[in-house]
Order: structure tokens, then C-alpha cells, then sequence
């Protein structure tokens, strides 16, 4: 597998190896020991899978307390995924970054817990899965605003289908300091 760092520390692509031939292709979507080799060193205990249609978006979302690592791919269609570094503190704060994923490049992101994540759907239609390090926690969860002019996302829909949920999501300066994960640096093993 191919491992591409990105401009947000702990944010990472996965290019799986992919074995295919005239009757379609084989490839591992998750190797515990594999994945640890790169990092990647959280117990996952939760899968979710989404389906939505062309336009759809979805995100900006996060929980804290109970972060949640994921590690999104597409199995069908194609989606702009975004992650947001939102830990108060951290030299990359509010700063994001956005790639196209899709079951023909069958590329994946890991986004650490601290990062708000969101996605939107430019095909027809697209199935969306994703791995949890945390299980999903109703009152921990938030939504930071998908169109947060301070962060400048360049979605490529101009008028997305928002849940009630989203159409609610707020600035990331207007969140509460007590509702961001904070940054912390790790200290070198001695």
C-alpha cells in the first residue's frame, strides 16, 4: 500500500493494494498490523455505512468529548471529503484539507480524533463507509457550519442538500472553547 502524508499532521491517504484481472479486483480494506505500521494504532469499534445522493452534503461533523478516529473510502461512486483541524491550540487550527475519493481510485483517509470531518456526493449516488475509534455520542457530537466563510472550503456543489442537523452548524470562532478538542503534543519516547 501506498501511505501520502498531508498538510494536516495525523491526517493520511491510503492507496491500498489493489491485485485485479479481466474478472475484477481483490484488495484489503483494513489489516490491523498493516495499518499500525503507519501509524494508525487506535482500535476501531464502529463501522458505518452512508448512501446519499448527487449534492448531497454532510459534515461538518465531530464529537468531544468521545473523539472519534475514522477511516473513510467510497465502494460506490464518488465524494469530496473534507477534514478540518478544529483541537484548540494546534498550529493547524482551522486549517482543512479536501480530496476526491472514489470506488475507482479506492483511495482512504484517516482522520484522527480532534478533526471535524465531512463529505459531498458528485456522482449520481455514492456509498460511503467509515471505521470509528469511538461509537457515536448523541450529545457529544457537533456540527461546524459547511459553509464557514473563515475556513474557505471549496466545495464543489453550489447548493448542497443539508439535514436539519447541518443547516445548524455553527462557525468554528462561535464554538464554544469547551465544545473543541484540545491539541497536545506528544512527548518523545525516551
Amino acid at each position: 500500500m501506498n501511505v501520502i502524508s498531508t498538510d494536516l499532521p495525523g491526517v493520511i491517504v491510503i492507496e491500498p493494494k489493489v491485485f485485479g484481472d479481466a474478472r475484477g479486483f481483490f484488495l484489503e480494506t483494513w489489516d490491523s498490523a498493516r495499518y499500525r505500521s503507519i501509524g494508525i494504532n487506535q482500535a476501531f469499534v464502529q463501522d458505518n455505512l452512508s448512501f446519499s445522493q448527487r449534492g448531497v452534503l454532510r459534515g461538518l461533523h465531530f464529537q468531544h468529548p468521545n473523539e472519534q478516529g475514522k477511516l473513510v473510502y467510497v465502494l460506490q461512486g464518488v465524494v469530496f471529503d473534507v477534514a478540518v483541524d478544529i483541537r484548540r491550540g494546534s498550529p493547524s487550527f482551522g486549517c482543512w484539507i479536501g480530496m476526491e475519493l472514489s470506488f475507482e481510485n479506492k483511495r482512504q483517509i484517516y482522520i484522527p480524533p480532534g478533526f471535524a470531518h465531512g463529505f459531498c456526493v458528485t456522482s449520481t449516488t455514492a456509498l460511503f463507509a467509515y471505521k470509528c475509534t469511538d461509537v457515536y455520542s448523541p450529545i457529544a457530537e457537533g456540527t461546524v457550519a459547511w459553509d464557514d466563510p473563515d475556513l474557505g472550503i471549496r466545495w464543489p456543489v453550489e447548493a448542497p442538500q443539508l439535514s436539519a442537523k447541518d443547516l445548524r452548524g455553527i462557525r468554528l470562532k462561535d464554538m464554544p472553547a469547551k465544545r473543541l478538542p484540545s491539541y497536545t503534543v506528544e512527548q518523545p519516547k525516551t
